[in-house]
């Protein structure tokens, strides 16, 4: 398997781009906004489902039309994110926030058919030990969040094995056995999640973030973390790496920038900077039949 390697603590090296791709200006402490719009004008169909809603429905009250207006933009030029701060309800453009958080907001105030690219449903299954009954809930999701707090202690992070930890299956015994209709009574079971529609592009957001109780304070985990290029999910659908969005810093500051593909390269988008980036590549390379979002927020 192919991966790259990203070290918590510094940046890619990068030599500067041609300039045929343009940033978004800072307002202030901007750029969690900046790197998760990057990706959303990346990221194939995004910008043709917003116009092509846009169009028709030129007075919709979706982000769809502000999303275009920038689009076209920054297809051209360096661009602005006034609007697109104004609609989000940002009022202090100096405080930086969460660009998970935003990532979400930003997908649950546009249309259906742009957000549509992002949802996928997932199937949490539970079977009883005693009588084996077997129940069903699904769920959908824009993200699937995968936990480096529990490697905190470790040199690396393998994503790959990060995903299969969240995709085992539980075993309930003893004082946390599930309770059971059937059965009328607790009993042990065994739990697991599968995922029951793919999305177009999968985002996975690896939390750096845990606290410790040692300390009485939250402290970020700062280990190297390994990315496949191409990823399969236990249905065997493949994804391939295309973009990851970077947190630089700690939990009260820092900066966020974002890493895309675009031409068969990787350049960075560093608000109004992009620059081309050189990668840690291992192994060969294979090609995959969707999208894989690193968009790995948060770390």
């Amino acid at each position: 398997m192919n991966y790259l390697e990203k070290d918590g603590n510094k940046s890619p090296k990068t030599a500067h781009s041609p300039g045929e791709y343009h940033g978004l200006f800072n307002q202030g402490a901007t750029c969690y906004l900046n790197s998760v719009l990057q990706v959303l004008f990346m990221t194939e169909g995004f910008d043709a489902a917003v116009k092509k809603h846009t169009s028709e429905y030129p007075d919709t009250e979706c982000v769809d039309r502000h999303l275009t207006d920038m689009f076209e933009d920054l297809k051209e030029n360096t661009a602005h994110t006034k609007r697109i701060t104004e609609k989000l309800g940002i009022n202090r453009v100096d405080v930086q926030h969460d660009a998970a958080e935003y990532f979400q907001k930003i997908l649950s105030l546009t249309s259906q058919t742009a957000s549509e690219i992002f949802h996928g449903l997932l199937t949490h299954k539970t079977v009883c030990s005693t009588c084996g009954e077997e129940t069903e809930s699904d769920v959908g999701f824009l993200h699937l969040p995968l936990a480096l707090a529990d490697s905190y202690y470790f040199k690396y992070f393998s994503v790959v094995n990060g995903l299969e930890d969240y995709f085992r299956v539980s075993h309930f015994s003893g004082e946390n056995q599930i309770y059971c209709d059937k059965c009328d009574a607790k009993s042990d079971a065994t739990t697991e999640c599968l995922i029951k529609h793919h999305p177009e592009a999968l985002m996975l957001q690896l939390n750096r973030f845990k606290f410790d109780y040692n300390y009485m304070t939250t402290v970020k985990n700062r280990c190297t973390v390994r990315i496949p290029f191409t990823l399969q999910t236990p249905e065997n659908q493949t994804y391939e790496l295309y973009a990851f969005v970077d947190h630089f810093g700690d939990l009260t500051g820092g900066h966020y920038t974002a890493t895309i593909r675009v031409d068969e390269m990787w350049r960075e988008f560093d608000d109004s900077r992009v620059t081309l980036v050189r990668l840690i590549i291992q192994c060969t390379f294979k090609v995959a039949s969707k999208p894989f979002s690193g968009c790995i927020l948060h770390w």
